[in-house]
């Protein structure tokens, strides 16, 4: 695609305005609206300048112009403005070096891509997310100096089996705390909202291959779509982040990606499907464990030693760590398996194909920042691969029936974000080849993080406190 490509493309549409849109550092899509006559062949070289310095963990005052330059190979037409609207998206460039903005998460993306085939390893990574999200009737919250709570309903929540009094029929079809996998109407009351996503998904460039209601209670849903290169992959995921939540609201209701907004139930994740090719051929199928090659095994090592400083990307919010606790569940065990679902790495074993052959990564939710979070795996599993690391022995036991002190032997992931930051802090060369991240941008995240998530966090007294402690 180029240039001429988006511009009959928007001719055909009749096309008034363009979008153009970036994501900020922490993962939230921005965008500019330009009359459709802005866009020229020109602009995609010399791009549309615009203010950093108001966007979070960005650029200070004094270096705050920049250049959105759109890319030619991603547009679509918004299927949610009111005047015909086409959508591409940028990376942001600095417009004195005119190289891609350090702090830009996209660019980091291209760097990663390129510094893959720098290596000779392969040419291309795949990567296949499965972005779990709830939809609610409602949400409320705040947090005032003297008080603070949320509030979120669902029809479908099992707390809501005794409702009598809104004027609404109760039905007596609700979903049981961790009873919410795949099941049919009328318990399922979702179907129809995930259909209109598929097929908007669809309208949009995104190939949709499944979809149903999640294990939680009130409203989690799962939609998977179609794999493909890291950067494509990256798109895909803000894109049908953003499907998703219009979609919500055109419906009267509200989605969150937000990783555990409910207590005592199933929270939401971002199993991440990676494997390497080159020359059109797949590189992790092979005659070791569970049809695994030995590069898929030294990737998996290299994923597994990195893995608590990969989570500061992969699981990024303070709300993550509520997902990743021990003894549930949760991907938290630092091993691979081609049949246990506690441990981060898993083998899925659907299909003998060598093309379907992929290793499974666990732990990532999505909050994350698809653009850093699939560099820094792929970072991650470079490194296992050209430094040959073992992953050891699989782990295929029942985590849940270990004795103790087997157990103890089984390495973790941190149990908070602080202690994720201190893990990337001590561990992160890895990244910094082939100029993929900088300690920059590194130190910005870290920064961020702390000082706007962290701390503000760790401020403020929480309700359950009261609870615990008010009688003292």
């Amino acid at each position: 695609m180029n240039a001429k490509n988006v511009l009959s493309f928007a001719s055909d549409k009749g096309a008034k305005f363009v979008s153009v849109r970036f994501t900020d550092l922490p993962g939230s899509w921005h965008h500019l609206t330009y009359p459709i006559g802005q866009l020229t062949e020109d602009s995609f070289e010399e791009g549309f300048g615009f203010d950093a310095s108001s966007l979070r963990g960005w650029a200070a005052i004094n270096e705050s112009d920049m250049l959105l330059i759109p890319d030619p190979s991603r547009f679509w037409l918004d299927p949610f403005a009111s005047e015909p609207t086409i959508v591409v998206i940028a990376n942001v460039v600095d417009p004195i070096t005119k190289e891609g903005y350090g702090l830009d998460p996209r660019s980091v993306a291209v760097r990663a891509e390129s510094y893959l085939k720098f290596t000779g390893v392969a040419d291309t990574v795949f990567f296949g997310p499965e972005a779990e999200f709830f939809v609610f009737d409602q949400v409320s919250y705040h947090n005032n100096q003297q008080s603070a709570g949320f509030s979120v309903d669902s029809e479908e929540g099992h707390w809501n089996t005794g409702r009598s009094d809104d004027g609404v029929m109760n039905t007596g079809f609700h979903i049981r705390a961790k009873e919410g996998y795949v099941p049919v109407a009328p318990l399922d009351t979702l179907i129809g909202i995930r259909n209109a996503i598929s097929l908007t998904l669809a309208e949009v460039g995104i190939d949709v291959e499944c979809h149903h209601h999640e294990v939680a209670t009130a409203g989690q849903c799962e939609i998977d779509f179609r794999f493909s290169n890291l950067l494509h992959t990256a798109d895909n995921v803000m894109l049908f982040k953003n499907v998703v939540k219009n979609t919500a609201v055109a419906h009267g209701k509200t989605a969150t990606f937000m990783p555990k907004p409910l207590y005592g139930d199933n929270g939401s994740g971002m199993h991440c499907h990676q494997s390497l090719w080159k020359d059109g051929s797949p590189l992790f199928a092979g005659d070791q464990y569970a049809g695994l090659s030995e590069m898929a095994k030294f990737y998996i090592g290299g994923l597994l030693k990195h893995a608590p400083a990969l989570v500061a990307f992969a699981a990024p919010t303070t709300n993550s760590y509520k997902r990743l606790v021990p003894g549930f569940e949760a991907p938290v065990n630092l091993a691979y398996s081609a049949r246990n679902r506690s441990a981060a790495v898993r083998i899925p074993m659907f299909s003998q194909s060598p093309k379907a052959k992929r290793l499974e990564f666990r732990p990532p939710d999505p909050s994350c920042n698809p653009y850093i979070t699939f560099a820094a795996l792929l970072m991650a599993g470079l490194d296992g691969i050209q430094n040959r690391i073992d992953p050891g022995a699989p782990l295929d036991k029942d985590i849940y029936d270990l004795p103790p002190e087997e157990l103890a032997n089984v390495p973790s992931l941190p149990g908070s974000l602080d202690e994720a930051l201190k893990a990337l802090e001590a561990d992160h060369d890895f990244l910094l080849k082939g100029d993929v991240f900088t300690t920059t941008m590194i130190e910005r995240w870290i920064s961020y993080k702390r000082e706007k998530e962290i701390t503000p966090l760790r401020l403020r007294p929480h309700p359950l406190e009261f609870s615990m402690y008010y009688d003292i």
